[in-house]
C-alpha cells in the first residue's frame, strides 16, 4: 500500500496501518535523532516520541511534501527541544561516562584515547551553530541528498551546500584547536 493510501486509511480509523509507517522509517528517525543526542537509550526515547507526535499529529499533514520530509522535521524539531529541555552534565556523569568504556581488545589506554576523540567529534558538532548542525547531521549521518536536506529544512540546495562547506571548517577548525 502506498503512503498516500496508508495514510487516508490511518485517517479513516485503520490505526494498525501505522505501524507500517513505523517499520518503514524507524531506522531513519533513529539515526536522526541520534545525530542529535548521542545516546542510544536516548534516541530510542525520542524516536519513539516523534512517531507518537506524528500519529497524534498526522490530520495535519497536508501532503504538500513526502511524509518522510514531514517526518524529519518532526524528528528534528523534537531533538532540538530535548537539547535545549536537558540541563548541563555535571562532572560526576562525565566522569562516570568516562569509566564505561567499551570491552574491545584494545588496552584501557588506546579504548580510552578513542572514546575521547569520539566525545570530542560530537561535542564539536554540538557546538555547531543550528542550521549547520541540522544539515550536517542529515547528509552525514542519514546520508540524504542535498535535494532532500533542502526539503526537510525549506532552504535551497545551495543554501544547504553553503551550510555543510561552513559546518566542516567550523569543525575542522575546532578539532584542530580545542
Amino acid at each position: 500500500m502506498e503512503e498516500a493510501e496508508s495514510i487516508k486509511s490511518i485517517l479513516a480509523g485503520h490505526t494498525a496501518e501505522f505501524t507500517h509507517l513505523v517499520k518503514a522509517y524507524e531506522t531513519s528517525v533513529f539515526h536522526i535523532v541520534m545525530g542529535f543526542v548521542h545516546q542510544k537509550e536516548d534516541a530510542e526515547d525520542i524516536t519513539q516520541e516523534v512517531f507518537v507526535k506524528a500519529f497524534q499529529s498526522l490530520d495535519r499533514f497536508a501532503g504538500r511534501s513526502s511524509f518522510s520530509t514531514w517526518l524529519y522535521r518532526i524528528a528534528i524539531h523534537t531533538s532540538l527541544n530535548e537539547l535545549k529541555r536537558r540541563k548541563r552534565r555535571t562532572l560526576w556523569s562525565m566522569a562516570a561516562d568516562m569509566l564505561q568504556l567499551p570491552s574491545t581488545n584494545k588496552n584501557p589506554e588506546q579504548a580510552l584515547t578513542e572514546k575521547t576523540e569520539q566525545d570530542e567529534i560530537r561535542k564539536a558538532i554540538d557546538r555547531l551553530p543550528e542550521k549547520q548542525r541540522m544539515a550536517f547531521i542529515l547528509s552525514r549521518y542519514e546520508e540524504l541528498p542535498q535535494r532532500d536536506v533542502a526539503l526537510i529544512m525549506e532552504i535551497s540546495e545551495g543554501a544547504v551546500e553553503q551550510l555543510l562547506l561552513r559546518a566542516r571548517d567550523n569543525l575542522k577548525k575546532t578539532l584542530q584547536h580545542p
